[in-house]
């Protein structure tokens, strides 16, 4: 696999021609320490760390089955509508002063329209204004007005999950396809958005079905790939599957940056499968981070993941 990361290093990119079912198989020590190299040669040791707000939560009318924000699973999760511009902004000031570089409201529901997209244009103005970090945006399948909008409020960056590959998209969701999502990460990058986009590993899919994500994300030419490990959540469809294990995530981690050597590889929900945290997830690959609270569960405190990413001699300064 060393072979391998030093033809990637050295230009090569893997296709859908290459045979790609040795990464099932490869041995997974060398298969991450081949997976570090390609990330060290493309992204040397910068790290990138984003924080997310729930902006609108629950009553969502679509069925991923996943998701405890979903009207059809049996959760309890908190409901409420649009937060205030003050709470958001406060939020922001708060993440920005412990040292995130990214920060991106977060939305339950199939999109954003309205009022509630008038609203969040003008919070986004705010931000803009008056905090010096990297605005993320994650709303559902929105309008190309509507990207147009978050691009002119300060936008840098739309997040649209394909969550998996293709053929088993309709295992998860019925009520949007993949092919939706496909279009609405076309319009945002036409609107002159970045996108953020990756998946959820964990829910039953095939090796070849991860492998088909991370090359279809690659053809996309998708820069910040965030990637999760399903944390089972009981009252979900999904809420009794059996958790993965620490080995089958690296091994997935690391076949990502394989196959994507320039993104960011950036590692969201399932570090706490780890009992280091998840350190050993950025020595195979990863050069990324969704830190702080997930949507739902309780995610990584961004001190001691600074501390963390320190430890193992990242730079965690912003960029220039």
């Amino acid at each position: 696999m060393k072979k391998l990361a030093k033809d990637i290093i050295d230009g090569r990119r893997l296709t859908r021609k290459d045979n790609l079912s040795i990464f099932a198989n490869a041995d997974a020590k060398e298969l991450a320490e081949g997976a570090d190299m390609i990330r060290k040669a493309y992204c040397q040791n910068r790290v990138h760390l984003c924080t997310i707000i729930n902006g609108r939560s629950g009553k969502c009318g679509e069925d991923c089955k996943f998701c405890a924000q979903s009207a059809s699973s049996q959760t309890g999760c908190e409901t409420y509508d649009m937060l205030d511009e003050e709470t958001i902004l406060r939020d922001c000031k708060e993440k920005e002063a412990a040292g995130v570089h990214s920060y991106s409201i977060v939305t339950a529901g199939r999109s954003v329209a309205g009022r509630d997209l008038d609203k969040l244009i003008k919070i986004f103005k705010r931000l803009h204004k008056e905090c010096n970090v990297h605005l993320c945006s994650s709303n559902g399948l929105l309008s190309y007005e509507a990207f147009v909008r978050l691009k002119a409020a300060g936008v840098e960056t739309y997040h649209e999950n394909i969550e998996t590959s293709q053929r088993n998209f309709p295992n998860i969701c019925t009520t949007h396809t993949y092919e939706d999502k496909i279009e609405k990460i076309r319009l945002a990058k036409k609107a002159g958005l970045h996108v953020c986009s990756g998946g959820i590993i964990g829910m039953g899919e095939t090796w070849e079905d991860r492998i088909d994500m991370a090359v279809s994300l690659s053809e996309l030419e998708i820069f910040s790939i965030p990637l999760n490990a399903l944390r089972p959540i009981p009252g979900t469809p999904f809420g009794e599957l059996p958790p993965l294990t620490e080995d089958e995530i690296v091994r997935t981690v690391a076949m990502f940056r394989y196959i994507n050597p320039t993104a960011y590889i950036r590692i969201a929900a399932g570090r706490a499968y780890f009992k280091d945290g998840g350190k050993r997830l950025f020595t195979s690959g990863a050069n990324a981070a969704i830190t702080g609270n997930m949507l739902t569960t309780i995610g990584n405190n961004i001190r001691e993941d600074i501390q963390m990413f320190a430890e193992l001699g990242y730079d965690v300064t912003p960029e220039k």
